[in-house]
C-alpha cells in the first residue's frame, strides 16, 4: 500500500513558483538573472496599513477570530461590494480565507463530488485545473487563443456545458492574459448560463482595480442580478494594496455556501492572521490613493513591455487590459534554434534556454494551458524591465 495519497498524482507543483525558485538558484551560484515569473506588485504596503497591522498588535489583537473573518472586516467587504459594484452582501454572506487562493480552494472543495464538471477558458491562472482535480472535480478546458483575444465566447460555453458542470471559472482582469471582459461579453455569457440553472460562477476579481485605457470593470453578479444567487465573488487585498505577503482574501454569496466554506475552514485552517484581518480593513476603508497611483504606473510599465516585445523577431504580444502581465505568442519561433544550439520545438523549451542563456526567467504558456505563449509579469522597476527586453530580443535575434 502506498503512503502517499493517490490524489497528489493528480496535480503537479505551481509551474510559476518552480521557475522562479530555479531563477534564485542561479542567482545563488553567481549569475545575473532577471526574475519576471512571480506575479507579485514591488511596491511597498502603503504606510496607513502596515501602520494599522502595528496598531492591531500594540492593542492585543493576536487572537483567534472567528473562523472565516472578523465581523468588523467583514462589514467593510460588504461597504466595498456596495461602493464599489453596487451589490449588496450581508455579513452571512461573506467569507474571508488566507488568500483569494484558499476562497477558491474551500468553493471547489465544498461543492465539487467526483466526476462533476469545471469549466476552465484557457490561458488560466495555474492552479485552477489542480484544485479542481483535488477535489474530485473534473477541469474542462476551453481554449481561447489569440484570434478571440484570449477571452471565452459564449458559443464555446453553450458547446461545453453538460449535465454534470457545476462552475465556470471566469477571471477578468486574466492572469496570464491581463485579458479583461466587458459588460457586454459578461452579459453575452451570462445569456447562456440563464439557460443552463445548474451551472454556477466563480468569479475572480482579484485584478480588479488593475485596469487600463479607460476599461470599465465589471463583475458578473453586478451585471446579471438574475445570477447572483449562483455566484460566488472571489476577491483580495494582494494585488490591489502590494499585500500579497499578508495572505487575505475574501468572497461573497449564497449563504448556504458561504456556511459550507466555513465549515471546511474551521477543519483546515481556521481563522486568517488576525493582525492581517486588521491592515485589510485598513486598506478597504481607508484612502485609496495608492490605487490608483500603482495603476499608473503598471499601465507605464505595461506600454514599455508591450512595445519592446513587439519590437523582438518572431514575437506577437496583444495589448493587455489590466492585470500586470503579458502573454505574448512565440508561434514563429517555434521549431528555430537558439544561439547556443537549443531547439526551439516547444513554449517550454524556449523559456529554459531564455533563462539560461540570457538570465531572464519567464513562465512557458503550457503551464497556462495554451501554447506557444510565454507570461511576463511587469511587476518590476522601468529599469529592469528595459533589461529584460533588450536581452529577450538578443535572444531573438539570434534563435535561427
Amino acid at each position: 500500500m502506498a503512503f502517499i495519497s493517490d490524489r497528489m498524482a493528480r496535480i503537479k507543483p505551481s509551474p510559476t513558483m518552480a521557475m522562479t525558485a530555479r531563477a534564485a538558484e542561479l542567482r545563488a551560484e553567481g549569475r545575473d538573472v532577471i526574475s519576471l515569473s512571480a506575479g507579485e506588485p514591488d511596491f511597498d504596503t502603503p504606510v496607513h496599513i502596515r501602520e494599522a497591522a502595528k496598531a492591531a498588535i500594540d492593542a492585543g489583537h493576536t487572537r483567534y477570530t472567528v473562523v472565516d473573518g472578523m465581523p468588523s472586516l467583514k462589514r467593510a467587504i460588504a461597504a466595498k461590494f456596495a461602493r464599489e459594484n453596487g451589490l449588496d452582501y450581508a455579513p452571512a454572506q461573506i467569507t474571508v480565507g488566507t488568500g483569494g487562493k484558499q476562497i477558491l480552494f474551500n468553493a471547489l472543495m465544498a461543492t465539487l463530488d467526483q466526476g462533476d464538471e469545471v469549466i476552465v477558458p484557457a490561458p488560466y491562472w495555474v492552479s485552477y485545473p489542480d484544485m479542481v482535480l483535488l477535489a474530485g472535480g473534473r477541469p474542462v478546458v476551453i481554449e481561447c487563443g489569440i484570434e478571440h483575444g484570449f477571452r471565452l465566447t459564449p458559443d464555446a460555453l453553450e458547446a461545453a456545458i453538460t449535465p454534470r458542470t457545476k462552475w465556470l471559472i471566469l477571471n477578468s482582469p486574466s492572469n496570464p492574459s491581463g485579458a479583461g471582459y466587458s459588460r457586454t461579453r459578461i452579459q453575452a455569457l451570462s445569456d447562456v448560463l440563464l439557460r443552463h440553472p445548474h451551472v454556477w460562477i466563480l468569479s475572480d476579481d482579484i485584478y480588479e482595480h488593475l485596469v487600463f485605457d479607460g476599461f470599465e470593470f465589471a463583475t458578473p453578479a453586478q451585471v446579471e442580478p438574475r445570477l447572483k444567487n449562483r455566484i460566488l465573488t472571489m476577491n483580495g487585498v494582494s494585488k490591489s494594496y502590494a499585500m500579497t505577503g499578508w495572505r487575505i482574501g475574501y468572497g461573497a454569496g449564497p449563504e448556504s455556501l458561504i456556511r459550507a466554506m466555513a465549515k471546511l475552514q474551521s477543519q483546515s485552517t481556521s481563522n486568517p492572521c488576525s493582525i492581517s484581518q486588521h491592515a485589510a480593513e485598513a486598506a478597504l476603508s481607508g484612502p485609496q490613493d495608492y490605487v490608483s497611483d500603482s495603476r499608473a504606473a503598471f499601465q507605464r510599465r505595461r506600454d514599455l513591455i508591450v512595445a519592446g516585445l513587439n519590437d523582438c523577431p518572431g514575437i506577437e504580444c496583444p495589448i493587455p487590459q489590466g492585470a500586470f502581465y503579458v502573454y505574448p505568442s512565440i508561434a514563429r519561433l517555434i521549431g528555430r534554434t537558439s544561439a547556443a544550439g537549443t531547439p526551439i520545438d516547444s513554449d517550454e523549451a524556449f523559456a529554459n534556454a531564455l533563462l539560461e542563456e540570457s538570465g531572464v526567467a519567464v513562465v512557458f504558456g503550457a503551464a497556462f494551458g495554451l501554447s506557444p505563449h510565454f507570461r511576463i509579469s511587469y511587476a518590476a522597476s522601468d529599469e529592469v524591465l528595459a533589461d529584460a527586453v533588450a536581452r529577450i530580443r538578443r535572444f531573438c535575434e539570434g534563435c535561427n
